[in-house]
C-alpha cells in the first residue's frame, strides 16, 4: 500500500519501506522525553539559556558574546518566517549549513527550503532549539548536518552521538513519518581541533544510532570531501572547514537523488522512448516484468561466510520462492520501489542489505543492453548478467573503476552491456571499463541492492543477429 502524504507525496518511500565554529562540562545525558519538553528560558524565550540547568542533552553549549548575540538575531528572525516556511524542507545544523545562504533554494529549484543553521552550533544547542526553529514549521523533511564544534570544545563523540539521538527522537515524536537525511560530519583537521579519527568515530557511532530506522537516510557525505588522510580536500574547503561553492555543489548533488525519491522533487515521469531496435525492460510506472527468484545455494554459502567472518557484514535475507510484482509500484519489502519513472533500489535501514530483483524473462540470444544509473555517495549496486554481476556503483568513491574520465557523481550515467558469445563487456558514457565477464548461454537480466541508494531508468534492451 503506497501512501500519499501533502502536496509533494513525500511519504511515497517512507510507505514502501514500512523506507563552525566549533564550554562547558559535559553532564550525564537527560532523558529522551526531555527533548521536546518546553526550555525555560526566563524573559526572553529565543535568547541562550544562561546555564545548563535543567536543558536536555549533555556537553558544551557555546556562550561567547559573538554567539549570544547571533544566535538571538537568526531565531528572532526567523520567529517572524514561520508561516512562509511551514513544510519547507529544513536544513538544521551550524556555519556550514547558514553559510548556505541564498544559496540553498537555488541549489535545489522547485522545492522549498528553510535553512535554520546557527554559525558555532553544537548539537546540544540544536537540541535546545529543536521546537521553536524546526518542528513548529512542521517540515516536508529535515536534513541535519551537526556535530563539529562539540570537537572544538571538548566534547566526547559518545556524548555528541547521544545528543543526536535526542534530536532524533524529538523529531520522532512529533511526526513519526517526517523524512530525515542525516549527513556524516564533514571531514576537517587536526589543526581545527576536528581530528580525522574523532570525525570517523563520530560518523560510526551516527549511522549505529539510525540503523534499522527506516525514517532516516544515512548520507554518507564524509568521503565526498575526505583527502586520502582523512581530512577536508583544501580545494573544496580552504580553511579546512567551512565549504566553499564548489563543495556546496557537491553537497547539493548529494542530496538530490535522495530528494528525488522521497519524492520532494523530480515528480514528473521520464518521457523517454527506446531507440529503434531497442525494447523497453522497466516501464517506467510499475514493476510488472520484475521479481524476486529463490536464492541459490551459492548465494546462501556466501552469506553464511561473509557473516561468520565479519560482525558488519551485510544483512542478507533469503528469498524462498518466486514471487512475480507486475502492476505493483514497490516490492513488498520495499527495497525496490517506482518512483517518477525510475526504478529506484532504496537506502537500506540495515546500511547495507544484499538482494536481487531479476526480470521474469530469460534471455538466450546475444544483446545489446542499455540502461542510465544514478548513486548517492560511496551506493554500491550491481547489474546481473544471466547470473554473473557486473558492479554499478558511485565509481569516484567506491570503485573498481575510480579514474573514470566520464563518470559524473551523482548525476545520471549510462551504462551500455553487450553480451556476445559469451562474453560480456562495458562501457559507462563511452568510456570502456576494464572488465569481461564470462556468461552463460541463458539467464535473466538482474539489479542488486547492497549499501547506499541506486536509481536505474532507461532500461532497454536489443537482441543480435545470430
Amino acid at each position: 500500500m503506497l501512501i500519499a502524504r501533502g502536496p509533494i507525496g513525500r511519504s511515497l518511500l517512507w510507505a514502501a519501506l514500512l523506507a563552525c565554529l566549533g564550554a562547558s562540562p559535559a553532564t550525564p545525558l537527560s532523558d529522551p522525553g526531555q527533548a521536546s519538553a518546553p526550555i525555560a528560558q526566563g524573559r526572553d524565550p529565543l535568547a541562550l539559556p544562561e546555564t545548563d540547568a535543567g536543558l536536555p542533552g549533555a556537553g558544551p553549549i557555546r556562550r561567547y558574546d559573538w554567539f549570544q548575540r547571533l544566535w538571538r538575531e537568526r531565531r528572532s528572525a526567523w520567529a517572524g518566517e514561520v508561516e512562509q516556511d511551514r513544510h519547507a524542507v529544513v536544513f538544521l545544523g551550524d556555519s556550514i549549513t547558514q553559510g548556505w545562504g541564498g544559496g540553498l533554494g537555488a541549489a535545489f529549484p522547485g522545492v522549498k527550503v528553510a535553512n535554520r543553521g546557527i554559525s558555532g552550533d553544537t548539537t546540544r544547542g540544536v537540541l535546545i532549539r529543536l521546537q521553536e526553529d524546526v518542528l513548529q514549521l512542521d517540515p516536508a523533511a529535515v536534513v541535519l548536518l551537526i556535530g563539529t564544534n562539540d570537537l572544538e570544545e571538548g566534547a566526547s563523540p559518545d556524548v555528541i552521538a547521544g545528543n543526536l539521538k535526542l534530536i532524533l527522537a524529538g523529531l520522532e515524536r512529533h511526526d513519526p513519518r517526517m523524512p530525515i537525511v542525516l549527513c556524516q560530519v564533514f571531514p576537517s583537521s587536526a589543526t581545527k581541533k576536528r581530528p580525522a579519527d574523532a570525525i570517523k568515530a563520530i560518523n560510526l557511532l551516527y549511522q549505529a544510532a539510525v540503523k534499522n530506522d527506516p525514517r532516516v537516510t544515512y548520507l554518507e557525505t564524509w568521503p565526498l570531501f575526505a583527502e586520502a588522510n582523512g581530512d577536508a580536500l583544501p580545494a573544496e574547503f580552504p580553511d579546512l572547514l567551512h565549504p566553499n561553492e564548489a563543495g556546496y555543489a557537491k553537497w547539493a548533488a548529494a542530496l538530490r537523488p535522495v530528494f528525488a525519491t522521497l519524492g520532494l522533487s523530480e515528480t514528473r515521469a521520464d518521457p523517454f522512448a527506446p531507440e529503434e531496435g531497442f525494447e523497453s525492460l522497466f516501464n517506467g510506472r510499475d514493476l510488472t516484468g520484475w521479481g524476486y527468484r529463490p536464492t541459490t545455494e551459492a548465494d546462501k554459502a556466501s552469506a553464511a561466510r561473509w557473516q561468520a567472518s565479519d560482525p558488519n557484514a551485510a544483512a542478507w535475507p533469503f528469498v524462498s520462492a518466486a514471487a512475480s510484482f507486475d502492476g505493483m509500484r514497490a516490492t513488498p519489502d520495499g527495497r525496490f520501489a517506482v518512483i517518477g519513472g525510475r526504478l529506484v533500489v532504496t537506502t537500506p535501514p540495515e546500511y547495507r542489505k544484499i538482494q536481487q530483483l531479476w526480470t521474469t524473462r530469460e534471455f538466450a540470444r546475444d544483446f545489446v543492453l542499455r540502461l542510465e544509473f544514478r548513486a548517492t555517495p560511496n551506493a554500491d549496486s550491481g547489474v546481473f548478467l544471466r547470473g554473473p554481476q557486473l558492479q554499478v556503483r558511485d565509481y569516484r568513491l567506491a570503485g573498481p573503476w575510480k579514474q573514470l574520465e566520464r563518470y559524473r557523481p551523482q548525476e545520471w550515467n549510462e551504462l551500455e552491456v553487450t553480451v556476445e558469445d559469451g562474453r560480456a563487456r562495458a562501457t559507462c558514457n563511452g568510456e570502456r571499463l576494464d572488465v569481461e565477464l564470462p556468461v552463460p548461454a541463458s539467464g535473466p537480466i538482474g539489479l542488486e541492492g547492497d549499501r547506499g541508494q541506486l536509481e536505474y531508468r532507461r532500461i532497454r534492451i536489443r537482441t543480435l543477429q545470430p
